[in-house]
Parts: structure tokens; sequence; C-alpha cells
């Protein structure tokens, strides 16, 4: 069995047959089958797959959550997302870069902090004062940013020193579920390696920055081993769910890795470029992390074997929900996708810098806001819509410009509930990007990438690098288009450095 972290669930799920996921799990002693968990800032999913990594028709579902605090600075309870995901269990067997300090006994003392969390804005200028992040970057493969534990640690640390003492150990969410679940906190390298608190060249922790910040390495979860499992070792868990009595659980992996794997990314000619709740560009490889890195990208690990580089958009799909929300554009879904095709290229007027949930890659501020510049009495919704998924591809385009120098001329990738859902803004990215864009055809590319990892590790496929992957349609750039949008480009990156730099 396998866990990923994922971003978001961006549409709502039909009810599914749940006697499917019970009878293929009653199956798995005549062929293995696959329980994928995906845990986003929105919601949970659950799903089935086989041993040659399908998904199994009808088994996925997925349940949206109140916990959207995580996508800001409010503080959110640990307790209650696990229990919220073991509710999700119980569906299935019937169906984050988040952290959490806990105490001697297992229990969180501080708030679940997601990545989206910037009040540790100003514990960053702290970080780059003790630290050379030109020698950190290349080392952690992570910028200092309030995304990423350094910044988060050192801001409790400061701000509510109390909460900070009272605790022995820091776990991502996905720790805390396994030690819930499983009495047993080991992280996979895979999700160690986001932290930036991870050397990706030793696949261990940072002795230097952990020093630094004032914790030891004790107080992290151990690297998982190649290939280690748990059980459920509580008699309630096991009467709860006594189908999953006896199943082997890997620990959760990154969802930027699984994403990559289950969409079939798996070497330098392949991109991934993802917009579900927000957005990421990645390119997946068998080998070693590179001596230095471009300071837009970060540097992660599906696992000991393989490298994520890329870079992590905070708004996507977040974006045009929250606008489409607040400015009341109350079109069908088929009225709305056409209005949006219709419309010219960067023919609104409007100047967007799209961080609404802050600014992750290229720049990497720990301040930036979003802004809307532009607005006339003929400004209408929609073009405040257009304009903004407009903004989210040129963000793309500084971010493919720098992948290029990792991974050259790659074909690209669409995958993303966001974007899967929107030909129209598929179509924005390849005249953006002025490349062409294959569509992924896999609907749940993290869950599926997490069940391939795992009947690797498991020996069920020998190298998860064969196994064929489905694509779905491909647009082509408007070149005209194209250097429409290069101006506006220009007139964006402009607006950010007055605003923002």
């Amino acid at each position: 069995m396998s866990t990923v972290l994922d971003d978001a669930v961006f549409e709502d799920r039909p009810e599914v047959d749940l006697s499917v996921l019970a009878a293929s799990l009653r199956a798995e002693r005549e062929e293995t089958v696959v329980l994928a968990l995906d845990i986003g800032t929105s919601g949970v999913r659950a799903g089935l797959f086989n041993s040659r990594g399908d998904e199994i028709a009808g088994s996925q579902v997925s349940l949206s959550h109140e916990f959207a605090d995580l996508a800001g600075g409010t503080d959110s309870d640990a307790d209650a997302l696990i229990d919220f995901v073991e509710c999700a269990l119980d569906i299935a067997v019937a169906r984050a870069e988040s952290f959490v300090g806990t105490d001697s006994k297992g229990r969180a003392v501080t708030p679940l902090l997601g990545w989206a969390d910037t009040r540790a804005a100003n514990a960053v200028k702290v970080l780059r004062s003790r630290f050379s992040e030109q020698e950190t970057h290349p080392r952690t493969g992570a910028r200092f940013h309030p995304s990423y534990w350094p910044a988060k640690l050192l801001w409790l640390k400061q701000e509510r020193p109390a909460i900070f003492a009272q605790a022995t150990d820091w776990l991502s969410i996905s720790d805390y579920l396994f030690g819930r679940l499983f009495g047993n906190q080991s992280t996979s390298v895979s999700m160690a390696s986001a932290t930036g608190l991870f050397n990706q060249h030793t696949c261990d922790w940072d002795r230097e920055l952990c020093e630094g910040l004032g914790i030891s390495i004790e107080q992290l979860p151990e690297i998982a081993q190649p290939g280690q499992t748990v059980q459920l070792s509580s008699a309630d868990h096991i009467s709860r769910w006594a189908l999953l009595d006896g199943a082997a659980w890997f620990p959760a992996i990154g969802d930027g890795a699984a994403s990559n794997i289950g969409a079939g990314c798996v070497a330098p000619e392949r991109v991934t470029l993802m917009i579900g709740t927000s957005g990421a560009m990645r390119v997946l490889f068998t080998g070693n992390p590179p001596a230095s890195l471009p300071s837009e990208l970060f540097c992660y690990r599906a696992d000991r074997d393989r490298v994520v580089i890329g870079g992590a958009l905070s708004d996507g799909g977040g974006l045009y929900r929250w606008m489409k929300d607040t400015l009341s554009l109350n079109y069908d879904s088929d009225d709305l996708e056409q209005a949006l095709e219709a419309m010219e290229p960067d023919a609104h007027g409007l100047t967007v810098l799209p961080f609404w949930s802050g600014e992750r890659a290229t720049g990497w501020s720990s301040s930036a806001q979003g802004s809307i510049v532009g607005l006339t009495a003929r400004t209408k919704p929609r073009d405040i819509l257009r304009a903004g998924m407009e903004a989210v591809c040129y963000r793309f385009a500084l971010l493919a410009k720098a992948l290029d120098k990792v991974a050259p001329k790659a074909t690209i990738v669409a995958a993303g509930n966001a974007l899967l859902s929107s030909p129209a803004w598929a179509q924005m990215i390849a005249d953006v990007l002025g490349r062409r864009i294959e569509i992924s055809g896999i609907s749940e590319a993290s869950s599926r990438g997490a069940a391939l990892l795992a009947l690797e590790a498991a020996g069920k496929i020998d190298n998860l690098e064969t196994v064929d992957s489905r694509f779905g349609n491909a647009y082509e750039a408007n070149m005209t288009r194209h250097a429409r949008y290069a101006e506006a480009i220009d007139r964006q990156q402009k607006l950010y450095e007055k605003l923002v730099k």
C-alpha cells in the first residue's frame, strides 16, 4: 500500500460504487492491489490500482474537507485532519508539505502549518543573515522561503517559544498519520527531501542547518530504508478496517514526484506541467542531484535513485476558483469555457501578479502579494478571470526558461484537474510558451505514481520507467499569439520588479 501528499481536489467526483473497493481488496490474494491515499490542501482522495498500475474502474473516492486554512496564515488542527483521513479510509474499505510538532507522547502541540502559510516571512531574512543561501540551496535543493521547514521552525521559536519548547519531534502530516495508524514515524527520502532541511547529496538530514536552528537530528523522523513497510498495529484500527489487516504500507512520497511518475514523465525528455490548486513544472530522472542549481528551481528526490528538479507556483486553480466565486461569474462551466476561448490574447488591458497565496518560483519572494493593475469602468469580470489565467501562464514561461537549463527541448506534458478541465487554459499555456503541449491521459497522476512506486518496491514490476502511460490531446502553439504574449510577459515582469523586488 502507499500514501501520497498531493496539492488539491479541483473538481467534485461523482458518487462511486463502494462495493468495487471492497471486492478489489478481497481479491488481493489473487492479484496485487494498491490502495493509494492522497492527502491534499482541500480534500482527500483514495483509489485502487492493479499490478500494472492501472486504476481499477469505479474505485476513486474524493472527499472535500474544510482545511482551506492550510492555504493561509491560520492555525489548523492536525488531529482533526487525521480524523478526516480516517473517515476517508472508512469509505475506501466499506473508500503536505505541512508539518507539526509533537510531544514525548506523540501528541500534536503545535498547529498544523501548511506550505502557503507566509507568517514566517521575516524569518527568511534571519536565515539569510545566518547562512549562505548560495551554499545551502544546491545542498538542500531549497531556497530560504516561508513554505519550507527552516523558516517555519525559526518563526515558531521566535514567536511562540513556549509551544516550540514543548515539541520533542518535528513531523510532516504524513509522518504524524503513520504514527497514529502504525506506531511508526519514519519518513521517506521523498518527503524529507522537500522540507528544506535535507541534504540531497547524502540522503540524510542536513546537520549544519539543524544545528543552526537549534534542533537535533534526533527530533526529526528516521529516514526509511528502501522497501521498508509497516502494518496496522492497533486492534481498533484492525477491527475498523479488517480488509487492510496484514496489508503492507509504504511511507508517503511527495506529490510532485508521484505526479511525474503517474503521468509517465520519468526521463529528461518529458517535463510535467501541472495546474491543480497550485501549479508546478518538474522533470524527474534517474541520477544524482546537480552540483549547482539555477536559483529559480528546487531539487527534491522521488527516492534514493531518482531526482526531481523544477519549480512551484502558489496559485493556479485556486486563483481561478477564487476569481470565479468572488467575481460572481455565474456561467455554467461550458458557457464560461466558450467565453474564455473566444477572447483575444491580452486584450483586456490588465496586468496581474498572481500571488494571492504568495510567490514561490521563480523569484521566491517571502512577501509577494497579488495585484491587478489597469482596471477601468469597462473591465468585465471575465476580463479579470482571463487576465488571471494568462498571468499564471506567464509565470510558467519564466519557469520553463529556467528548466530548459536542466532539460532542454523536453516535451511538455500537462496534468492536474484544473488544467485538464479547461481546454482554453491548455491552449493559453501552449501559446504563451510557444511550444506544443501534450495532455496527460491519466486523471489521477499522483495516486497512480504512488501506486507504481509501491509496485516496484514490492517487486511486482521490474522498473516503473517501462510502464506505459496514456496521453490525450495535444495543443499546438499559435506563434502570432505567442509574440503578443511575450510583450505581456515583459510588462508583467516590469510590474514585478516595481512592486516585489
